[in-house]
């Protein structure tokens, strides 16, 4: 019987990738713990995912995961100026329906919905022809108005 290489057992695709992991163990400054750790199927495939469109091994991009959250400064969430209220603004004339019909007062749709008897009620539908027919939408536009007490 010959002695020597075989190829009836190749080197699995999973040792080829703890190779390239063991290489980049060594690139970092502080030394690595091994850890164990458990994914659901769904986890699982989206790491393999990651993995795969960044050219790096599995482990890699969990430590990448976890250091970009290790980068979140501690008061990310209590000390953010862009989630303070507001200042108070004496001059603001804003619209009591500014909240529910955002798109109409930045891009000039129809409204959402409309005050009748003191209640914010859903507007009726818009015509078939709103967007093509002048008449249509001047008449649906003018029967909103009469029926919103908002206005």
């Amino acid at each position: 019987m010959k002695r020597g290489k075989s190829n009836k057992y190749p080197p699995h695709k999973a040792s080829m990738l703890k190779l390239k992991e063991a290489a980049l163990a060594y690139e970092v400054d502080e030394p690595m713990v091994r850890t164990q750790i458990y994914l659901s199927q769904q986890e699982h495939e989206f790491i393999q995912r990651e993995a795969k469109r960044r050219d790096a091994p599995m482990a890699a991009v969990i430590r990448g995961f976890i250091d970009e959250k290790m980068e979140i400064p501690e008061d990310a969430w209590t000390n953010n100026p862009m989630l303070r209220p507001a200042v108070p603004d004496p001059d603001s004339k804003g619209r009591e329906d500014g909240g529910i019909n955002l798109d109409h007062y930045l891009y000039g749709v129809p409204k959402d919905y409309i005050k009748v008897k003191g209640k914010w009620v859903e507007a009726p539908p818009l015509p078939q022809d709103y967007g093509e027919n002048r008449a249509s939408r001047d008449a649906y536009d003018k029967m909103i108005r009469e029926m919103d007490e908002s206005q």
